[in-house]
């Protein structure tokens, strides 16, 4: 079986760059990923990242693939890594597909989406209830939606949907929604969003398609009529195939300043690690970091 020198898993930001970065040292790579952009492409508008005043989310996830697809990037997509061990100087990987071997591997396996884990949810998943509103939101036009959440992508899904829905209800469970200043003034702003703050979901309610939610605030419970509903509450780490790497309590895989893991050979870049402030400008140098540092290591000038 071939050994590469490097097997990325991962084509999000931190993924790509590591990607852009490994070509140009002429290493010999191969890309594992599920899909190509990561958060990054179900984010909207964007007016934070250096270089561009304003690009939308699936913008500029084509524009990192492009740039990746330049160097002829050997990529295996919709395939998911299942294992991942080191045995000897070899790492091994078992995806849903194959099996590889590389001399070194850098995680760039990004989060996804929290679940809200209440009755209905799994049932009308995809049926009126979703998890990305860049994704889904043209599909609700001029109906009456809730957006559950309130931090920076509750707040993102909200600023997307505010031109698209009739109406927005935004269900927070905290006090008060949290988040990027410009962003909570362009939703406080906004004519047709309601809300309701110290609220949880407890059911989700259709017949065929999502028809209503049920929220509960303090011992009051009550439904709002709904035809669509996306869950914005958070990511988890897309860790749980890297058994035997360090993680913290919230399985984020903890890094070094280098991007190196507790293994000698294994680095992490991006969403997934415990990289404080989960941005796409922060993920994507860390990617270039985490690459520069498997050429380091492959060339035996640090952590020999």
């Amino acid at each position: 079986m071939k050994i590469y020198d490097l097997i990325i898993i991962g084509a999000g930001p931190a993924g790509i760059t590591a990607s852009v970065y490994a070509a140009r040292k002429k290493l010999d790579f191969l890309v594992i990923s599920l899909d190509i952009g990561g958060q990054a492409a179900w984010s909207g508008d964007i007016e934070n990242y250096t270089g561009y005043q304003f690009i939308t989310g699936p913008e500029l996830a084509q524009k990192f693939e492009e740039h990746m697809r330049k160097y002829g990037t050997a990529l295996r997509e919709n395939e998911e890594v299942l294992e991942l061990e080191k045995s000897g100087q070899v790492i091994r990987l078992k995806t849903d597909k194959a099996d590889y071997q590389a001399r070194s591997v850098i995680i760039a396996s990004g989060k996804k989406s929290k679940e809200l884990g209440v009755a209905g949810e799994k049932e009308f998943k995809n049926r009126g209830l979703t998890y990305c509103a860049t994704c889904d939101g043209p599909l609700f036009a001029g109906r009456d939606v809730a957006v559950i959440g309130g931090g920076n992508s509750a707040l993102d899904a909200t600023l997307q949907l505010i031109k698209i829905a009739k109406h927005i209800y935004m269900v927070n469970n905290a006090l008060s929604l949290s988040g990027d200043a410009i962003m909570l003034r362009k939703v406080k702003e906004a004519a047709n969003v309601t809300i309701l703050n110290n609220s949880s979901v407890t059911a989700v309610l259709g017949d065929q398609f999502v028809n209503g939610i049920k929220i509960k605030n303090g011992h009051q419970e009550k439904q709002l009529a709904v035809q669509g509903v996306f869950v914005e509450i958070g990511l988890i780490p897309n860790s749980a195939f890297a058994r035997g790497v360090e993680k913290n309590l919230e399985n984020e895989i903890t890094v070094d300043a280098r991007n190196q893991t507790n293994i000698t050979g294994i680095f992490a870049a991006g969403d997934v690690t415990d990289m404080p402030e989960k941005q796409i400008i922060i993920a994507a140098g860390e990617g270039s970091k985490a690459a520069l540092s498997v050429f380091h290591y492959l060339s035996g000038i640090i952590f020999n």
